[in-house]
C-alpha cells in the first residue's frame, strides 16, 4: 500500500510593516500525527511563546522533513505581498526531499504553477494538524530572524511587535521614517517615507545625517 507524503504549508508575516514574509512546509507521517494531537498542536496565534518554542522543537523532531522559504523585503515591493507569499511557499516546498505527493494550504487561494496536487483548507492552521504544525515553525523561525536583527533599529519595539504595526511601531515610522527592512508598499511605510521626504524639503528641519544619527 502507497502512503502518501503531504505536506503542510503555511505563512507568516503577511501583514507585518517591516521584514521577510515566511512560509513552513512539514511532512508528517501517521504515527507522527498522533504524536501532534496528543502534544496539542494547533494554530500557532492561540499558543504562547514559550509554547510555541517548545512545540516547533517537538516538530522538528517527529516530521519527515521540515522546510521554510522567504520572500524578501524587495521581493514584497515588487511583487505584492501575496504574490511574495506564494514565492515563499514555493520555495519551501521545492526544499523539501523527496517532493510531496499532495500539500494542504492554509486559506481559500492555491498556490501558482505549484506543480504538485494541493488543497486549500481556511482556517487549516486551527483545523488541520499539519498544516497546524506548519504555522508553529513558520511562526518561530520569523520570531528569532526578526528578534536577531532588532538591535540595529532600537526605536521601533521590533523585539516585541516582530515587525507588526503595533501603536509603538506606527509611532516610531512617523518619528524617525523607514529603514530598509520596512516594506515601502504598505500604506503607513510609504506614507512614513512620504513624510520623511518632505520634510528634508522644508527648511529648519533637520538634515539627513542629523535624521540617520536619531534613527
Amino acid at each position: 500500500m502507497t502512503v502518501l507524503r503531504i505536506a503542510g504549508v503555511d505563512e507568516v508575516g503577511r501583514g507585518a510593516l517591516f521584514g521577510m514574509v515566511t512560509a513552513a512546509a512539514v511532512v508528517i507521517d501517521h504515527a507522527g500525527l498522533q504524536e501532534l494531537r496528543r502534544l496539542g498542536v494547533t494554530d500557532s496565534k492561540a499558543l504562547t511563546s514559550g509554547r510555541r518554542e517548545q512545540l516547533a522543537a517537538d516538530i522538528s523532531r517527529i516530521a519527515l522533513d521540515v522546510q521554510i522559504g522567504t520572500a524578501s523585503v524587495a521581493e514584497i515591493d515588487r511583487l505584492n505581498i501575496l504574490q511574495a507569499t506564494f514565492l515563499a511557499m514555493h520555495r519551501a516546498i521545492a526544499a523539501l526531499e523527496p517532493s510531496p505527493d499532495l500539500c494542504s494550504v492554509d486559506g481559500n487561494r492555491a498556490i501558482p504553477r505549484l506543480g504538485i496536487p494541493q488543497c486549500t483548507v481556511v482556517q487549516g492552521d486551527r483545523r488541520d494538524l499539519v498544516i497546524g504544525a506548519a504555522s508553529i515553525v513558520a511562526k518561530v523561525w520569523r520570531d528569532r530572524a526578526i528578534i536577531a536583527i532588532a538591535d540595529r533599529y532600537p526605536a521601533y519595539d521590533l523585539a516585541q511587535n516582530k515587525g507588526y504595526g503595533t501603536v509603538a511601531h506606527r509611532s516610531a515610522l512617523q518619528q524617525y521614517g523607514v529603514t530598509p527592512d520596512h516594506r515601502l508598499s504598505f500604506a503607513p511605510c510609504r506614507q512614513a517615507a512620504e513624510q520623511s521626504q518632505l520634510s528634508l524639503l522644508l527648511p529648519g528641519d533637520a538634515t539627513p545625517s542629523d535624521r540617520d544619527a536619531e534613527a
